[in-house]
């Protein structure tokens, strides 16, 4: 993507700047997105393993695990679907192909991250497909002129246990950021009652970032990341139902990105880029041992772009434009020894963006983008997203902004399953389609900052399965409107330098279209109407402790045992790490999850872990 992968730098350096607002990094008070930040400092004071456990502490955001950590994991923002969130590691582009461009969110680890970004609301304007809820960006740090080691290993509750060490370093002209992690757990019997056999993972994942400037104007750089996550489930018994199975899968995911830069101010005048990524992705599903099917994804993305800033009176001006072509290849297999399921299948497309920012004067700072993306499989796309921050006191600012959104059909939507799986495709699909509007008001003064967000959007050709004879089902573009509109609070309180608290809060109504007869549409399934958290950071001396609290209200689901609409319990999830510096170079830490032991589910008739602890000890080498 445009710039992405040479500001997320920046950004760490900077945390005033968001990078994945704009195509190019913009300061968060000119930013009219509504973002949330997870800096360095409060990812490493909170402790979680994996970045789902983070996002769910985020406004708008609302999360559903099909069992315990590591089990398939899916996120939700303000109220869009699955698979309508685009995310980004180190401007790797990770949603998986070969699954229906969702991304495996269980399989993201925080080891080495410096920054995570949440921008919420449609994107594709700036980032295409997938964008439709918004935009997850992780961020691994700039290694110029740093230096940093760490490593750190723990165990805990039902033989969980996790090691990473992280290094980074680098001169004034080049440097490397490097990590490596392992992560496992025996897990739990995820169909609860404990009668079953538990359900683990494991999660080895590693990075390497290298960065040089030769110059005092360019940069060359180049990413790239690898996630082996494997975890075993229980399925589905021959007659569909949930049952105590063998089931196990295993994805490796390799990201590469590098890039070429020239023009690094802010400020110049002319900047220029080419870059290209790769990601590979390899599923492989098993019963007991034996190969059950196998998806195979491959997304090749090339492109370059060009940004002018220029000033004509008082007013500042920076156009940005964006040229890419994008090419992805799925096939699939199954055990069947006539191969009847197997698939192979491509596509691709060629988009052009072009943004224009402008400051008009130090009250008024507007954004325009415009995207169209031309697809070979499926009906081309246009989409649009203006926004607008009015500063109407030093203090408090007017945001809001109109968005379009588009999410593509994925693979097996086109072109369906395996010959014996029922699901048959349908290549008449096209993207899914959001048009939505969202205003606030932002508060910043001295210790303090608030934001108060109201949105509203309608998604419409939402890609739905519908049932054939025999048994059998499609995918077809529903007929109707789905309706998302909510309020959204969140703030930080900084009362002293040793103390940060940040709190949010969610109020969401999202509803499917109205059938015919029906008094009203129905809820969607797994939004919650009321959702909020809590969350600190402090430090003081040796001692470091964070916590946080998230509360996930009642919402609807659908148990497909029976084919009926059930009510999930709203519940609190409560956690916290504090950690003593035995040396300046060693701690030690524990770690507590789910201290109130709620018992809770995010999907129907899937048990998720009670209150677990750990302990481990932590290598930090430092200036």
């Amino acid at each position: 993507m445009p710039l992405l992968p040479l500001f997320f730098a920046a950004a760490a350096a900077a945390p005033e700047i968001v990078v994945t607002a704009a195509l190019s990094p913009v300061p968060v008070e000119t930013a009219a997105a509504s973002v949330t930040l997870f800096d360095r400092t409060r990812i490493e004071a909170l402790g979680a393993p994996f970045a789902l456990d983070l996002l769910r502490l985020a406004p708008g955001v609302a999360v559903a695990s099909a069992g315990g950590p590591g089990s398939q994991a899916q996120i939700r923002i303000r109220g869009a679907e699955a698979n309508h969130t685009l995310v980004f590691i180190d401007g790797i582009d990770f949603n998986d192909v070969a699954a229906d461009n969702q991304a495996r969110f269980e399989s993201f680890a925080t080891d080495g991250l410096d920054r995570i970004e949440v921008i919420r609301g449609a994107q594709s304007a700036l980032w295409g497909s997938e964008a439709l809820g918004g935009v997850i960006a992780l961020a691994t740090p700039d290694p110029i002129g740093a230096f940093r080691l760490t490593a750190s290993g723990e165990y805990g509750s039902l033989g969980q246990a996790h090691g990473a060490a992280t290094l980074v370093t680098g001169g004034d002209r080049a440097g490397l950021a490097a990590t490596a992690a392992y992560s496992r757990s025996d897990g739990i019997d995820i169909l609860g009652g404990g009668a079953g056999d538990r359900d683990g993972y494991s999660n080895v994942t590693t990075s390497l970032k290298g960065v040089a400037r030769p110059g005092s104007d360019g940069e060359i750089g180049a990413v790239v990341r690898y996630v082996r996550h494997a975890a075993a489930y229980d399925g589905v018994d021959a007659a569909f139902q949930r049952a105590d199975t063998a089931d196990s899968a295993a994805a490796e995911t390799v990201g590469i990105r590098s890039w070429a830069r020239l023009g690094l101010a802010p400020d110049a005048a002319w900047s220029l880029l080419i870059d290209g990524q790769y990601l590979a992705s390899d599923n492989r599903n098993r019963n007991a041992g034996a190969p059950v099917n196998a998806s195979i994804g491959r997304r090749t993305r090339i492109g370059g772009g060009a940004a002018h800033r220029f000033a004509i009176g008082a007013t500042g001006h920076s156009l940005e434009t964006r040229i890419e072509r994008e090419d992805e290849r799925f096939a699939a297999t199954d055990a069947g020894s006539d191969r009847t399921g197997d698939q192979r299948l491509s596509r691709g497309r060629t988009a052009i963006v072009g943004e224009w920012r402008a400051s008009w004067g130090s009250a008024v700072s507007t954004d325009v983008a415009l995207r169209h993306d031309d697809f070979n499989r499926f009906r081309d796309a246009t989409t649009l997203r203006a926004q607008a921050v009015v500063q109407l006191t030093p203090a408090l600012a007017l945001v809001g902004g109109y968005g379009e959104g588009i999410s593509q059909p994925g693979f097996a939507e086109l072109f369906g399953f395996a010959a014996n799986s029922g699901f048959l495709g349908n290549p008449r699909l096209t993207p899914e389609r959001s048009r939505g509007y969202e205003a606030g008001l932002r508060y910043a003064k001295g210790i303090a900052s608030a934001e108060i967000v109201a949105f509203s959007s309608a998604l419409r050709d939402e890609i739905v399965y519908s049932p054939l004879p025999r048994f059998q089902y499609t995918y077809v573009n529903a007929a109707g409107t789905s309706r998302r509109r909510g309020v959204e609070l969140s703030g930080t309180l900084r009362p002293s330098a040793a103390l940060r608290l940040s709190f949010a809060y969610s109020w969401l109504d999202a509803r499917e279209p109205r059938l015919a007869g029906a008094a009203r549409a129905a809820q969607e399934v797994r939004r919650p109407r009321h959702s909020g958290s809590l969350s600190a950071e402090w430090r003081r001396g040796g001692l470091t402790a964070g916590g946080s609290i998230a509360y996930v209200g009642r919402r609807r689901d659908i148990d497909f045992d029976r084919f009926a609409a059930v009510r999930l319990n709203d519940y609190v999830l409560a956690g916290g790490r504090v950690a003593y510096a035995i040396t300046p170079a060693v701690e030690a830490f524990g770690r507590i999850e789910n201290a109130l032991g709620d018992d809770y589910q995010d999907v129907v008739g899937y048990a998720t872990r009670g209150r677990t602890f750990h302990a481990g000890l932590r290598l930090r080498l430092e200036p």
